[in-house]
């Protein structure tokens, strides 16, 4: 399927033999907790995909990443889940070195992760009952140096592999001012840090997907980096960033695991002509919203009306990718759900994308005030 391996050429000139590793382990093992998946991307250089090249890194644009993620998506769905979130804190991380925020640390940070090929987990705030998207998961309290963290991110990918975790934290004022906002990164060894259970599915169990607890947990002040302040609901820069390349990368996910499905339905002969071909347009459909987003973000546009425009992309592409999940699995047939777990796995993990926040019904109202010409205010 020309489109499927035009990312996996794309995959290997990034990350050489990776793909070719994940296709000789067994799906069911690649997607187990703890997996030799993630061993892999190191091996591979994935940890410094997105870092730029006079960084260290492998410097791969919007629309590379996008390919490289699908690519991955399609082998072994679990590690793009995971590592996006990596990407997704690399991303934070090199925004806010480009800010006039940045303290110059940032940029020493992402040298060491790509020389190093550290995974970072992320700890920002995805969304969780009765909190909204950008209320930090962490709070911190003032001390000699630095502050004391405590607080928790449930679900956290990467949580037994990670090297390094990102997280927003709420950082105290004085005089009863509202708190200023900060990036923390901390290493996985820092005492206070604890991995507890979480993640009870077995799909996508292989992401690492569990409870990552901060306990009295002292950051250096060095290790704190300070954001721009914004009015409650309205995204800074930096979070309006994160979030477009967080919508792009978790998308492709999907559109890998899906594009999966339907490669076997293309090559396998399955239906009719004309059938094959609805599943592929449905399928590419989805696709092309996402190369939208990418070339978007490669032309400089992340602002406050571009996520807008990316969330829309999002949740088309969301469409999309359910209407082809539903005609390939159709057109496999009963037959190849029965005789190989693959299609089953990929089938039920595919569906995933709705669980990312924003949810749609969350969307709705701003939505609806961006389109009268307001800013879009996401809570």
């Amino acid at each position: 399927m020309r489109s499927l391996e035009s990312a996996r050429e794309t995959c290997e000139s990034f990350l050489p033999g990776l793909l070719d590793r994940l296709a000789d382990t067994p799906l069911e093992e690649l997607e187990t907790p703890r997996s030799a998946a993630f061993d892999h991307f190191r091996a591979a250089g994935g940890p410094a995909l997105l870092i730029p090249a006079s960084y260290g890194g492998a410097g791969a644009d919007p629309l590379e990443a996008l390919a490289v993620v699908r690519a991955l998506a399609s082998r072994a769905p679990s590690l793009a889940v995971a590592t996006t979130m990596h990407h997704f804190s690399v991303a934070t991380l090199f925004t806010l070195a480009d800010s006039i925020h940045g303290s110059g640390m940032e940029w020493a940070l992402l040298e060491g992760i790509a020389e190093q090929r550290l995974l970072v987990a992320s700890g920002f705030a995805e969304g969780r009952p009765g909190r909204g998207i950008l209320s930090p998961t962490m709070t911190a309290t003032e001390a000699p140096g630095g502050y004391v963290i405590n607080g928790a991110k449930k679900p956290c990918s990467l949580a037994h592999s990670m090297d390094l975790l990102t997280a927003s934290v709420a950082l105290p004022a004085a005089d009863g001012a509202e708190p200023t906002m900060a990036v923390l990164l901390v290493p996985r060894e820092t005492e206070g840090i604890s991995v507890h259970p979480f993640w009870g599915s077995r799909t996508l169990a292989g992401a690492e997907s569990d409870e990552v607890r901060l306990s009295d947990v002292f950051v250096d002040e060095k290790l704190l980096m300070r954001t721009e302040p914004s009015v409650p609901g309205r995204l800074d820069d930096l979070q309006t960033v994160g979030l477009i390349w967080f919508e792009l990368l978790i998308s492709a996910c999907y559109l890998g695991m899906v594009s999966g499905l339907v490669e076997r339905v293309v090559d396998g002969g399955r239906g009719s002509a004309a059938d094959r071909a609805r599943v592929l347009v449905t399928l590419e459909t989805g696709a092309l919203l996402l190369e939208g987003t990418a070339r978007m973000i490669s032309d400089g546009e992340t602002g406050n009306s571009d996520l807008a425009r990316t969330l829309i992309a999002r949740y088309g592409a969301q469409d999309a990718l359910g209407a082809a999940l539903g005609q390939a699995v159709e057109l496999l047939g009963g037959s190849a759900f029965m005789s190989s777990s693959d299609i089953g796995y990929l089938a039920g993990a595919a569906h995933g994308l709705s669980f990312h926040p924003p949810s749609r019904a969350s969307f709705t109202a701003p939505c609806l005030d961006h389109a009268a010409g307001l800013p879009l205010r996401l809570t």
